[in-house]
């Protein structure tokens, strides 16, 4: 009985997410079929006619990246006229008097420009940015999270789009400032340039619903009124509005040309925070939003892209539960006398969906540097391990979210690291957590998994442990690595 059910659920969580695996290449098939498909830019207004934009900066203990946002944003080419900028801050350490220092100082230079504090973070970020609209007078709202720099030009490029009346949002391309300083850096890069160019671009171009990132974004304030405004009951507030803006007939657009640089994380307990607070807020957002979505007028396409979109980190514990069934599948199979070739179905299964993933990021690498298609050999393999890696940190998240468990808003922490070899270990709001075992004891479990494979003569499954045995090893050795380490 038991070698039955083993290899039952072991195959039918196989088949799911080959499932997952081939929506990838359907995310393909609608970028190549709509990438050209964008109107022509519309011609920028008149000087005199620019729209009177509020800046939103919401802030949260940012001592190391806030004198450079505000110079960024302060170096924005825009009628000083028109622009106003608020920094929305609810920072609690010695960061708060930084910044009223710097927005003084910027004041003093010409910049209408507002440090705008509560006394307690209620609602988090949701609740710093629709605590700022009330004393905002922008038609437009840009919001830039702390550890972003934008273009001088980001405003002038960005506006001209809402000449089109329909228009709610347009959301800029994430870019990174720190891509090579190590391989965590360049893993966020390879995730963050696949969900932003192929993603975005084939959900938006086609007619599916896209989301507003929480920055590098602008709004048209009555969008953002009319979606009902911000809200904090899911951890992902940018992701619940952008689904409440669209339902209620907004249209967004994606702009995959302008970019706007950012700081990765650098620390694995930064990244894991950032991680779990995504995966959960979007699968509350998912049994907020997918019900109605479902009753409303919207075509079936955009209804099923949406719930893909949203469900999608449902495989993490999938493949959790994956890798801890491995092993009893193996044994299952010698128990009930299955021919070694029978594993050739796996094989496959295992093949197509890691090729979806190799082509995937393969393309959003093409897109993003130039040149001909390319694989990136020694870093796509290790995104394959990483992502299950991390399927215990996230797995979590799921949990959590399906049974309403409550977890504060944990932001994620940045120190201003640009270059390889600078130091961040002494540097305030480092993660302390000693996270990490978890994934150490997987695997452990999944190496004696490889031992007894190579026993029995089960060589065919070596691909699928050495992958799984490397992403668990790597998430927690580098987690335990950095919640412990002292400059």
């Amino acid at each position: 009985m038991f070698p039955v059910a083993a290899l039952t659920a072991y195959l039918s969580i196989l088949a799911v997410l080959s499932l997952y695996g081939f929506h990838r290449y359907w995310i393909l098939f609608l970028y190549w079929r709509h990438y050209k498909s964008r109107a022509p830019l519309p011609t920028p207004p008149d000087p005199i006619e620019w729209p009177r934009v509020t800046v939103q900066l919401p802030l949260y203990n940012e001592f190391y990246v806030v004198e450079r946002l505000l110079a960024s944003v302060a170096a924005l080419d825009y009628p000083s006229n028109k622009l106003q900028i608020q920094v929305l801050d609810d920072s609690t350490d010695e960061s708060r008097a930084l910044a009223e220092r710097l927005v003084a100082e910027h004041r003093g230079r010409g910049l209408e420009i507002q440090h705008v504090a509560r006394s307690d973070r209620r609602g988090f970020k949701a609740g710093a940015l629709a605590n700022g609209l009330k004393s905002a007078t922008g038609e437009y709202v840009a919001i830039f999270d702390a550890d972003f720099l934008p273009p001088a030009d980001f405003l002038r490029r960005t506006l001209p789009w809402f000449v089109d009346p329909g228009l709610g949002m347009v959301q800029a391309r994430w870019g990174h400032v720190n891509t090579g300083y190590s391989l965590l850096t360049r893993l966020q890069a390879l995730l963050l340039d696949g969900h932003f160019l192929l993603e975005h671009t084939a959900r938006n171009r086609s007619g599916a619903f896209f989301n507003f990132n929480g920055t590098a974004g602008v709004w048209r304030r009555r969008t953002i009124e009319e979606a009902g405004g911000w809200a904090d009951d899911t951890l992902t507030e940018d992701l619940d509005i952008s689904y409440r803006a669209q339902m209620t007939g907004w249209r967004f657009l994606f702009l995959p040309e302008l970019v706007c640089p950012a700081e990765l994380p650098v620390d694995m307990g930064a990244f894991r925070n950032q991680q779990h607070r995504w995966t959960k807020g979007a699968l509350q957002v998912a049994k907020k939003i997918l019900p109605t979505l479902w009753k409303s007028p919207a075509p079936f396409f955009v209804k099923l892209e949406s719930t893909v979109h949203l469900t999608s980190n449902l495989a993490y514990p999938l493949v959790l539960l994956f890798s801890l069934l491995l092993f009893p599948s193996l044994v299952a199979r010698r128990a009930l006398g299955w021919p070694l070739w029978v594993g050739a179905i796996e094989l496959t299964a295992f093949a197509l969906t890691t090729a979806s993933l190799l082509l995937f990021y393969s393309v959003a690498q093409r897109e993003a540097f130039g040149g001909p298609l390319r694989l990136r050999a020694k870093d796509l393999p290790a995104l394959m391990a990483f992502g299950v890696g991390m399927c215990v940190n996230n797995g979590r998240a799921v949990f959590e979210a399906f049974f309403n468990v409550s977890t504060e808003f944990r932001r994620t922490a940045k120190f201003n690291i640009r270059k390889p070899g600078e130091a961040w270990l002494a540097k305030k709001y480092r993660s302390a957590r000693p996270v990490g075992a978890l994934e150490l004891m997987v695997g452990g479990y999944l190496a004696a998994a490889m031992a007894w494979s190579l026993r029995a003569g089960y060589y065919w499954s070596l691909p699928f442990l050495a992958i799984f045995l490397a992403g668990y090893l790597y998430v927690g050795f580098l987690s335990l690595r950095h919640a412990f380490q002292r400059a």
